[in-house]
């Protein structure tokens, strides 16, 4: 009787824990703290950063191959300057919202926004963080200097100069987050994940053809994404998000997108000089 009793206790227990461990949707949708106007606090906010810096190679050395091979792409790049490719890679960079919920919207088929689809916009915009920040152990630890520190060029961004100077070029945080995103909505919608998956590629290209990174510091940005995405598997709160998130793409019909829009995107992308 007295075993009975306790085991009744124990249950009761664990099903306590396990009710206050799962997120509501108030935890999901509700108030979220901002890192910086606009910018929210991630899904690891609280948890230390993802060290890049331990589980990055160093970038390459001077006179070493694949530093041959980033001036080789480098210069295959900037012949894109004030091409279609150009403007998109100037799209690509823009990370504030609403805007940069419109960056995998041609790839899905569905609008993005806080209207539309709120649950998903929260999810890629709390992700944001999450994966730019990863970045910047290995940011800080090498200090890269950007392609048009070198070259001498213009940027897709000339506003963002400035503050790009003293931001260290490897890895592409910019292209963490790309790659990160175009994961993650692969989740949401895997069978879409073939033309998420291209656009992401896309999205770190842009970081090339801004004329801002190196081909090394997109590829390492891209692990960096990978990295973080594999952590937030982990995370109750992001796996909450995700499974509304799924929930609300098929409960709801997608808004059309403007197929002008979207052929201006694919015309693009798919831009080579004569």
């Amino acid at each position: 009787m007295l075993f009975q009793k306790l085991s009744m206790l124990v249950f009761a227990l664990m099903l306590a824990v396990v009710c206050r461990a799962q997120p509501s949707e108030m935890d999901v949708l509700g108030k979220v703290d901002e890192l910086r106007p606009g910018l929210l606090q991630g899904y690891l906010h609280g948890q230390p950063v993802l060290n890049s810096a331990v589980f990055l190679p160093a970038p390459p050395k001077p006179g070493s191959a694949l530093e041959m091979a980033d001036l080789a792409a480098n210069k295959v790049a900037l012949t894109l300057q004030g091409t279609p490719r150009w403007e998109l890679a100037a799209h690509d960079a823009e990370l504030t919202f609403p805007e940069a919920a419109t960056t995998f919207q041609c790839a899905l088929g569905r609008v993005i926004s806080e209207a539309d689809s709120p649950v998903l916009n929260r999810l890629i915009r709390r992700s944001l963080a999450d994966f730019g920040m990863a970045s910047y152990p290995a940011k800080q630890m090498y200090q890269r200097s950007r392609p048009f520190l070198i070259n001498e060029q213009p940027i897709c961004t000339p506003t963002e100069r400035e503050m790009l100077v003293n931001d260290g070029s490897y890895p592409s945080g910019h292209s963490a987050v790309g790659w990160g995103w175009a994961l993650v909505l692969s989740q949401v919608f895997p069978e879409k994940a073939e033309p998420i998956l291209a656009r992401g590629r896309e999205y770190v290209y842009s970081r090339q053809v801004c004329n801002v990174h190196w081909q090394s510091d997109t590829l390492a940005g891209m692990t960096v994404g990978a990295a973080v995405f594999a952590r937030l598997q982990n995370d109750p709160l992001y796996l909450a998000t995700l499974a509304a998130a799924k929930a609300e793409a098929q409960s709801t019909s997608p808004t059309s997108l403007s197929g002008d829009a979207c052929q201006l995107e694919v015309e693009a992308i798919a831009y080579k000089n004569p």
